[in-house]
């Protein structure tokens, strides 16, 4: 990126940004699109910008990556009443730079086609976190009576998550009723009732994880057709996605075979009611699919492919390479199915709806 843009210096304040390059959390605030601290990287190396009275802590427990690298990074403290960070990086920037967000007297970047695709070093410990944000969501799905409310259930997921060191910048639960009415089912007060969908996305060390899982109670018959229609369209994008990455191919090409999967099961125009996902690894998505979509899909990299019918979602983190696909998000511990993807000499082995008494 600095040859390319003829830059001396590249500044990551963004949280997503940030974490993705250092496997930390500067997050104090939520609300903020800066975090706390921010890292430059330029021909000489690496630098951090802290305020005072963070910047003990971040130096000690919010730069994993550069500790494991060996990394000792050249740090600028400043007051914390004296400044913000971005009027810190702004006066503190060495020589032509660059943010990803707006600072006074630096150019702006993405870094979203630097994080593509997922170096190898990364994947064991993606698949730990895919691994243990499943296990947090089932048990948390087992534990759900029909007069559990969608609020009661979602603090149960943000507390399981918590407890495993994840952030939940999703966390959605949608009770039989709701579900049929919309496809992102904030929490309210309503009880489950027949069945329930439990959604997140969890963050932690800069990787993000999606997924979904159906828990049933005394369920409507249309509700496992509409499952299985989903699935077979989810296993339709991942076998698109794998396609689309050895022939480096776009997300416009991916949805092109979404839309088609929707028709072949019978639900003509489904895809209209909700966005269907994409690439995920260092965001809740780092790109969505659209029609026009012109982002090339690089491999080896997760995806999250949520496709919806009405009352019915599925939704699994699946790693892609030139040479297969793995669904990260499971466990063993809950039914699943295999689907066939509609154009393609491939299925894929996808969760179930989980009766629970």
């Amino acid at each position: 990126m600095l040859a390319k843009r003829g830059l001396d210096e590249v500044w990551f304040c963004r949280p997503a940004n940030y974490s993705w390059l250092t496997g930390g959390d500067p997050v104090v605030d939520a609300t903020s699109d800066v975090g706390v601290t921010a890292v430059g990287v330029g021909p000489d190396g690496v630098r951090v910008i802290a305020p005072n009275n963070e910047c003990r802590r971040i130096l000690d427990e919010e730069l994993p990556a550069l500790d494991e690298a060996g990394v000792d990074p050249d740090v600028t403290e400043y007051e914390w009443y004296e400044a913000s960070l971005r009027e810190s990086v702004a006066f503190h920037h060495r020589g032509s730079a660059a943010a990803d967000v707006d600072i006074a007297g630096l150019n702006r970047f993405e870094p979203i086609s630097m994080r593509a695709p997922m170096p190898a070093e990364e994947r064991e410990r993606y698949q730990d976190a895919c691994e243990e944000t499943t296990a947090a969501v089932e048990a948390v799905a087992r534990s759900l009576t029909p007069e559990t409310t969608e609020r009661e259930a979602a603090a149960d997921l943000s507390q399981a998550l918590l407890e495993r060191g994840f952030r939940a910048p999703v966390v959605l639960v949608g009770g039989g009723e709701r579900s049929q009415r919309y496809r992102h089912y904030t929490p309210r007060d309503d009880r489950l009732g027949e069945f329930a969908h439990l959604t997140v996305v969890s963050e932690r060390g800069g990787h993000d994880v999606a997924v979904t899982r159906t828990v049933t109670f005394d369920p409507p018959t249309w509700l496992r057709e509409r499952h299985d229609a989903a699935g077979r369209v989810a296993a339709t994008a991942i076998a698109a996605t794998r396609e689309a990455g050895v022939a480096e191919a776009t997300a416009g090409d991916v949805f092109d075979a979404i839309v088609e999967a929707y028709d072949e099961v019978g639900f003509e125009g489904e895809w209209q009611a909700h966005h269907q996902g994409g690439a995920i690894g260092y965001a809740t998505r780092e790109w969505v699919a659209t029609p026009d979509a012109s982002e090339t899909v690089e491999v080896p990299m997760p995806f999250a492919w949520n496709p919806t019918v009405q009352g019915a979602k599925c939704e699994d983190t699946v790693f892609v390479t030139e040479g297969d696909t793995k669904v990260l998000t499971e466990t063993s511990d809950w039914p699943t199915t295999k689907y066939e993807a509609i154009g393609y000499d491939n299925t894929v082995t996808l969760h179930d709806p989980l009766p629970v008494e």
